[in-house]
């Protein structure tokens, strides 16, 4: 059992980042489609639970890399190098996705410089990415029930119960629009996940199940609470990070609270993105950490970057780009 609680907190730990916890994603994917929203929630909450658990019984095939999986296909080089490709430059953009809402963050609540903040988070991501999986579950099994308690509070201030109630589910339309977002999320999704769940095959063995389905539970429970404390807020894509918006409402305690959430949930996706990155790109110890080195320098950089921008700009792009890789697996 414990395996199985460290290998759901990295899981979530790697689906909730600043883009979900912000309630950019939610919003984008979901809220736009109002209650057709949240039945795409349902089925994308779904494929997700469905990839999770076959990757992790792919992973008993003696598999402990992306690259291995992808050679279980023979003569299809070129489907395989694309898909490399692919993920590839999804984690690399995902991981310094993370670090634009990580400065974003500080800028917006305590206009700190976007350099100060930068620096600070690729030293801690250095670090962490030396201590490989084992640094990372230990991080995730520490901030993730955290996060969890805190959104679940935030959502019973918002009284998202009540929202439930006004929800008018005779507005369901079947629309290729709000469906194709549901699988695009859960593709995405599954890019950044692959990478982590083979990491995670010692944790996973004879666990699958219980894993892919806590999993799911989870997931599925805080997608539908960010989605219900935005239902009623109208139009906010003019707003880096809604959620923290919202929660000032409430009082100065719930914004700084939930801005633990941002924190937590913007440095477990990172780790987990960069990890996945590293893991793919290098076969050595040496090659590892110069490239640790060089991802974590570039990411200042690139920490100027609109973070509401990149979130909508790339990562419904490489939702798209990844139903390629989303059918292999399935």
């Amino acid at each position: 059992m414990k395996n199985t609680i460290k290998a759901v907190f990295v899981i979530i730990g790697t689906l909730i980042g600043a883009g979900f916890a912000s309630g950019q994603e939610i919003y984008s994917f979901f809220n736009i489609y109002k209650e057709n929203g949240m039945i795409g929630i349902i089925i994308s909450s779904l494929i997700t639970g469905m990839v999770i658990y076959k990757v992790l019984k792919l992973t008993n095939n003696n598999i402990n890399s992306y690259n291995e999986l992808l050679e279980r296909k023979k003569n299809k080089e070129i489907l395989k190098y694309i898909m490399n490709i692919i993920i590839n430059i999804f984690l690399l953009m995902s991981f310094y996705i993370m670090i634009a809402g990580f400065t974003a963050y500080f800028k917006q609540e305590f206009d700190i410089p976007n350099i100060i903040t930068a620096i600070i988070i690729v030293i801690l991501c250095y670090i962490t990415f030396m201590k490989n999986i084992e640094g990372i579950a230990k991080i995730s099994s520490i901030i993730i029930p955290v996060l969890i308690i805190i959104v679940l509070i935030i959502g019973i201030r918002a009284n998202i119960f009540e929202t439930v109630k006004t929800l008018d589910f005779k507005n369901i339309q079947i629309s290729c629009n709000w469906l194709i977002k549901s699988i695009e999320y859960a593709s995405y999704n599954s890019i950044l996940l692959l990478p982590i769940l083979i990491g995670l095959k010692k944790y996973a063995k004879n666990n699958e199940k219980s894993i892919s389905a806590i999993s799911t539970v989870i997931f599925l429970i805080l997608s539908v609470t960010i989605y219900l404390i935005l239902y009623n807020f109208g139009d906010m894509s003019d707003i880096e990070i809604p959620i923290v918006y919202i929660a000032s409402g409430y009082g100065v305690a719930f914004k700084y609270i939930y801005g633990i959430v941002i924190i937590f949930a913007i440095y477990s996706t990172m780790i987990s993105a960069g990890y996945g990155f590293l893991t793919n790109c290098t076969k050595s110890k040496k090659t590892y950490k110069t490239l640790a080195m060089l991802i974590c320098i570039s990411a200042i950089f690139v920490s100027n970057f609109s973070f509401a921008n990149l979130v909508n700009l790339t990562y419904p792009v490489f939702g798209l780009l990844g139903l390629i890789q989303f059918v292999y697996i399935l």
